[in-house]
């Protein structure tokens, strides 16, 4: 993840390519419930930054330079889609179409993050820098401030522009677990 960006500009054709791989992203009966909200340049994504880290909030800010990224786009899912899709006759013996409380497991959730996995690798093919962060206590202020319909979640934002230097977040020490601790072939 970059958290520092220059102020360059995105290449339109770019982002539309990597919101277009995004969408190709696999999801559960097809259901492809998601959306994607673009903010270009400084003046729309100070709209995304007022609401999310108002200016008298920025001093002391741990990552300045993610306030810089030319391009934020706000990752959204509704998941009345999966469960209008699982209501149809194909799909109505699951059961899953008769509300979002008989999912196990939401795949609203799960899906969107395969579609924000599928732009956060195209940034990276198309060597420009991306951070994928959560708006927490800001979600329905966000929604709001971007004329969402009722219905849309956000999974997060994802910054995207050309990465500059910068000091590396404290978790990078962590490393990455070794592969003999995550994979267990033939069961656990």
């Amino acid at each position: 993840m970059v958290r520092a960006f220059s102020e360059a500009p995105v290449d339109p054709q770019v982002v539309d390519h990597l919101i277009d791989l995004a969408r190709r992203a696999p999801s559960a009966g097809h259901s492809q419930g998601w959306a994607f909200v673009v903010l270009e340049g400084a003046q729309q994504t100070a709209r995304y930054w007022d609401v999310t880290l108002p200016p008298d909030r920025r001093d002391g800010f741990r990552w300045p330079g993610l306030l810089t990224a030319p391009v934020l786009v706000v990752a959204l899912v509704r998941p009345d889609a999966w469960v209008d899709r699982y209501a149809e006759a194909d799909k109505a013996a699951t059961g899953l179409g008769a509300g979002a409380g008989e999912w196990p497991v939401p795949y609203w959730w799960v899906d969107g993050g395969m579609a924000v996995e599928h732009l956060l690798l195209g940034a990276v093919e198309a060597e420009l820098g991306a951070c994928f962060f959560g708006l927490f206590d800001h979600e329905a202020a966000v929604l709001a401030a971007l004329g969402a319909p009722e219905g849309w979640r956000a999974l997060g934002a994802i910054a995207l522009g050309h990465p500059v230097a910068d000091d590396p977040g404290r978790s990078v020490g962590r490393g990455r677990l070794p592969l003999a601790d995550v994979l267990h072939r033939g069961g656990w």
